[in-house]
C-alpha cells in the first residue's frame, strides 16, 4: 500500500541569497497520536520508529509526481517529535527553479510517499497506525497533510566568499571552499492539531498580472502550483461573515399535537338540524300495541292502548371567537389566519364529540352498569355476552358497538386468557375472541364482533361514583342520534383597530332515545 498525502501550509525559513545548490531541513511527518487524511480517505499516522534511517536516500520530488526530479533525502534522522530530514538538490534547471519557489514561500513544507510494510488500526482515534514503511520519496508541497511536515532551513551546500575576502594574489592560487558538513536537521517542536484542517490560511505573496500571464503561458506544474498558492492565500468566507444574507426560513404546515377527531359522532352518523325553533321533537313509541292469538272464531282480538310520545331535543350552539391583527394576516408565513382556522375547526370537532359523551353518560342509571373486572379477561368476555344479552332482551336488539377511553383501550390489549395469551391478539387466529390488527398503532378492533370505538372525550363524566373512562360502553349506535348545523366563520373588520374577528359557529345536538340500549362494563357505581 501506497500512502500519499494531502498539505497543509505552515512556516518557512529559508535562507537568501545563496549562489550555490543548498540542502534543507525540516520534519517530514510528526509520530502518533498526530495523523492525517490521505487521498482514500483514510485516517494514517506513523508510530516513531516505523522508518529506517539507514535505508537508500529517497527521491526528493515536487507534489508526489515522479517525473519532476529535483534531488535525494541522503539523511533521515529519528526525533522526539517526528521524523527529521536533510534533502540535497540535484544541479538541474527543474532544482533551481524549486529553490526559487522555496525561497519566495511558495513551497514551505513536505510530504511523504512511504510504502507501508507493517500497521495495526487504532479503535480509540479511529486510525490506521504505521509500525514499519519504506521512505520512497519526499515532495516539495504547498499545503502538507500534517501541519507540522515543514521545511525548516535552507542552507547552502558550500558558503560564499566574504565579500571582504583580499584578492587573490598574482599567482591566482585557487583556494578550495571549506564544505559544510551536513549536521542533525534542525526541527522546530511540532504541536499536534487538534483538527485537521485541508487549508489554511497563510500570508502567500501573490503575482502581479504579467507574472500570471508569464506562468499561465508555461502551463505544466508552475501554473498550477501558481494557481494553488493564489487559492490559499484567498480569504474564506464562513457564515458569520454572512449573517445579513442569510434568511430564516418557516417551515409550512404549522404542526398541531391535538388530532380533531370526532369517532363517536362519525360511526353515529349527523342527521339534518331542522331550521324552525331552539328546540325540536323526536317522536317515539312508549307503548306497543298487543297482538295475539284469537282464542276462538268470532272472539274479540287481543288489544292494548298504543302510545306515542316525543323528546324533546334543545338545539346547542358552539363557537370560538379569535381577534387577529391585519399586520399578523398579511404578514405572517405559513399563514396565521390559516392556521387559526383550522385550529378552531378541530376544537369545534373536540367540542361536540365531548356532547355526544356527556349526554349518553347522563341518560344511563345504575341499572345500565354490569361490575366487570378488566383485568380478568374470561369476566371481559362474560360480561360482554351479558350486556349483549340484557339489551336483546329488552327490544330485540343486539350491541354493534364497544365505546372506550384511551386508557381502556389499554387495559383491552392488555387482557389475557386463563393461559397468558393476548384476549385480543394483533393477529387473530381463528379461535379468538376478536382482534386488534393495528395493535397500538391504531384503535381500529373487533371485540367479540362490536366494532371499537375510541374517543379521548370519554374522560372523566361523572357515571355514579366512577368516571366514565373506567367502562367498556356496550351499544347498540340506534340508542344514540346527533343533530348539526354548521354555520362556518364569520369575518368582522375593525378600521379603527385595524383588527380581524374570525368566529366559527355551529348548532349541535345529542339525544339518548334509548337508555336499555346501552350497558356499562366496569367498576361497581353506587
Amino acid at each position: 500500500m501506497k500512502i500519499q498525502f494531502n498539505a497543509i501550509p505552515m512556516k518557512l525559513d529559508a535562507a537568501a541569497g545563496e549562489e550555490k545548490l543548498p540542502t534543507i531541513t525540516g520534519l517530514a511527518v510528526p509520530w502518533f497520536p498526530e495523523s492525517a487524511v490521505v487521498s482514500s480517505g483514510e485516517k494514517v499516522a506513523f508510530a516513531k520508529g516505523s522508518f529506517d534511517v539507514n535505508q537508500k536516500p529517497a527521491k526528493l520530488i515536487e507534489g508526489h509526481d515522479l517525473a519532476q526530479l529535483v534531488g535525494t533525502v541522503p539523511e533521515i534522522i529519528e526525533l522526539d517529535e517526528g521524523l527529521g530530514f536533510l534533502a540535497q538538490f540535484a544541479r538541474t534547471s527543474r532544482s533551481m527553479d524549486a529553490i526559487e519557489l522555496i525561497r519566495a514561500g511558495a513551497y514551505d513544507a513536505v510530504s511523504v510517499g512511504a510504502d507501508v510494510i507493517e500497521s495495526y488500526f487504532d479503535k480509540d482515534t479511529q486510525t490506521t497506525v504505521v509500525t514499519k514503511s519504506l521512505l520512497l520519496e519526499l515532495s516539495l508541497v504547498a499545503i502538507p497533510a500534517f501541519a507540522a511536515a515543514t521545511i525548516d532551513t535552507l542552507a547552502a551546500s558550500a558558503p560564499e566568499e566574504d565579500d571582504e575576502t583580499p584578492t587573490p594574489s598574482t599567482t591566482q592560487q585557487e583556494e578550495t571552499p571549506e564544505v559544510e558538513t551536513p549536521s542533525t536537521p534542525e526541527v522546530e517542536a511540532a504541536t499536534v492539531p487538534t483538527v485537521i484542517h485541508a487549508q489554511a490560511k497563510r500570508a502567500v505573496r501573490l503575482p502581479s498580472p504579467g507574472e500570471y500571464i508569464a506562468a499561465m503561458k508555461r502551463g505544466g506544474s508552475e501554473f498550477a502550483q501558481l494557481n494553488a498558492n493564489i487559492q490559499a492565500a484567498t480569504g474564506d468566507v464562513v457564515l458569520s461573515d454572512a449573517a445579513g444574507l442569510l434568511p430564516t426560513s418557516v417551515v409550512a404546515p404549522v404542526f398541531s399535537d391535538i388530532n380533531p377527531l370526532r369517532p363517536i359522532v362519525t360511526a353515529l352518523g349527523t342527521r339534518a338540524m331542522p331550521q324552525a325553533g331552539s328546540s325540536f321533537l323526536r317522536p317515539y313509541v312508549k307503548v306497543h300495541s298487543a297482538v295475539g292469538q284469537q282464542s276462538t272464531e268470532l272472539t274479540a282480538l287481543s288489544t292494548a292502548n298504543f302510545e306515542v310520545d316525543d323528546i324533546s331535543i334543545s338545539k346547542k350552539t358552539f363557537g370560538g371567537k379569535l381577534l387577529l391583527s391585519e399586520q399578523v394576516i398579511d404578514w405572517s408565513s405559513p399563514s396565521m389566519l390559516d392556521a387559526a382556522i383550522q385550529d378552531m375547526t378541530g376544537q369545534y370537532a373536540l367540542a361536540t364529540e365531548k356532547e355526544t359523551v356527556d349526554r349518553l353518560v347522563a341518560a344511563m342509571s345504575a341499572g345500565n352498569a354490569i361490575t366487570t373486572d378488566l383485568t380478568d379477561g374470561e369476566e371481559i368476555i362474560a360480561d360482554l355476552y351479558l350486556a349483549a344479552s340484557e339489551i336483546a332482551e329488552v327490544g330485540n336488539y343486539l350491541p354493534n358497538a364497544l365505546l372506550v377511553a384511551p386508557k381502556t383501550w389499554a387495559k383491552l390489549g392488555a387482557a389475557v386468557d386463563g393461559q397468558g395469551r393476548p384476549l385480543f391478539p394483533l393477529a387473530g387466529p381463528v379461535n379468538s375472541a376478536g382482534a386488534l390488527p393495528q395493535g397500538t398503532s391504531g384503535w381500529n378492533g373487533n371485540i367479540l364482533g362490536l366494532t371499537l370505538i375510541v374517543s379521548n372525550q370519554i374522560t372523566d363524566q361523572a357515571y355514579g361514583t366512577q368516571d366514565a373512562d373506567d367502562f367498556l360502553w356496550v351499544l347498540n349506535t340506534r340508542a344514540i342520534e346527533t343533530y348539526e348545523q354548521q354555520k362556518g366563520f364569520l369575518e368582522l373588520r375593525d378600521p379603527a383597530n385595524l383588527g380581524v374577528s374570525i368566529s366559527l359557529r355551529g348548532y349541535f345536538a345529542a339525544a339518548v332515545l334509548d337508555a336499555d340500549m346501552v350497558r356499562a362494563c366496569g367498576p361497581a357505581i353506587a
